[in-house]
């Protein structure tokens, strides 16, 4: 999880944070070669100054044990600069080895998944997972089914679902020029964004590319633990590769009907996509298979289609693009849901229920805030 792969959850709460305290985001480290000194790389984030990132560099094939000692040299040294009182902020149990001893005034577990049902999930996931819920002061969750699979495992455990820039993505309501990968693309447009990974169902954009020649399908978003191979393959499928935060409302306005063409399986249980608000921000009607969260949070909407299979997803489409060319009120009633969220709002609960937990001394200097996101 970098900072600067995909634009999502952490990023969002991070840089509002930024705004109060120093952030360091601790990413997974890199290997270098076997001869090179383990070294920590310091750089800001472009357009957030407060919040640094930290990529440790350390030697190719060390022992599990050599890691985490390394890391844990890394850490100390780096956090033993740090303004004080300090905050540890999790979103993988993962980096806990190397981070169990330090002296944080608070510690917070954000579970935006159920890292433990992902494809090549460590072993040692889950028993991790039990020792940072032990450890925390507060654990949130990101979406109301992880929050009834962990409401039970800790006295503080609150939900904060996926939110929404909604000013970002209302850019995309206006005919916006389009970028040259998707111009000349032809209508209709049927569009996802986001990570194309094991949570993505190809079987199921194959037979509907397959169903339906004439629509474009139009693919944002990075290729990861899949294949490029696997990927399903026909003329009117359009694999445009990864784009920035900055461009997705861009491509969102050249759309006519948003997907979230997720598989239903383990990985997805407990997942509460982003996409679903930010598609609605951006004025376009949402067709999903039924992921548990986006079904009770949104299929009460006109603009939310919900199919299981393949001809029903079609189905759910052609709806959809008659709601895209006629209008009506779907959208006004979107956008009265949408009006009662935002990022701004969740960090600001976030921050109030630390300060609860910091007590007085939240008044005296700062923190900074340490992120945890290997």
């Amino acid at each position: 999880m970098r900072w600067d792969f995909v634009f999502q959850r952490p990023q969002h709460i991070m840089s509002r944070f930024a705004r109060e305290m120093t952030v360091i985001f601790w990413e997974e480290p890199i290997e270098v070669a076997k001869r090179e000194t383990a070294y920590l790389r310091v750089r800001q984030a472009e357009d957030f100054p407060a919040v640094r990132i930290a990529t440790p560099h350390i030697p190719e094939g060390l022992s599990e044990e050599q890691r985490e000692q390394t890391l844990r040299r890394l850490l100390d040294a780096h956090v033993s600069v740090c303004a004080r009182p300090l905050i540890t902020w999790y979103y993988t149990p993962m980096m806990l080895p190397f981070s169990r001893h330090l002296d944080a005034t608070a510690t917070i577990y954000d579970c935006m998944d159920e890292l433990s049902k992902f494809r090549f999930a460590p072993e040692r996931l889950l028993d991790l997972e039990q020792e940072l819920i032990d450890q925390a002061d507060l654990v949130f969750t990101g979406g109301a089914s992880l929050y009834e699979a962990k409401k039970s495992r800790h006295h503080s455990v609150h939900c904060f679902p996926s939110s929404v820039d909604r000013p970002h993505f209302a850019k995309a309501r206006r005919e916006l020029e389009q970028p040259v990968d998707q111009v000349e693309l032809k209508h209709p447009r049927l569009g996802f964004y986001g990570v194309i990974d094991e949570r993505f169902d190809i079987d199921l954009l194959r037979e509907m590319a397959d169903m339906r020649p004439d629509w474009s399908f139009v693919m944002v978003g990075p290729v990861v633990k899949i294949g490029e191979d696997e990927l399903p393959r026909a003329a009117n499928i359009h694999y445009l590769g990864g784009k920035t935060y900055e461009q997705l409302p861009v491509y969102l306005s050249g759309w006519d009907v948003a997907l979230m063409p997720f598989a239903m399986n383990e990985s997805t249980q407990f997942i509460s996509p982003t996409k679903t608000p930010e598609y609605l921000a951006g004025g376009k009607p949402v067709v999903s298979t039924p992921v548990r969260d986006v079904v009770r949070t949104y299929g009460h909407l006109q603009g939310v289609h919900i199919a299981h299979d393949a001809d029903g997803f079609v189905h759910c489409c052609e709806k959809a693009l008659e709601q895209s060319r006629e209008g009506g009120d779907w959208l006004a009633e979107a956008d009265l849901m949408l009006s009662a969220t935002s990022w701004d709002t969740t960090q600001a609960r976030m921050s109030g229920l630390i300060a609860n937990v910091l007590g007085e001394r939240a008044d005296e200097e700062a923190p900074a805030l340490l992120v945890a996101a290997e």
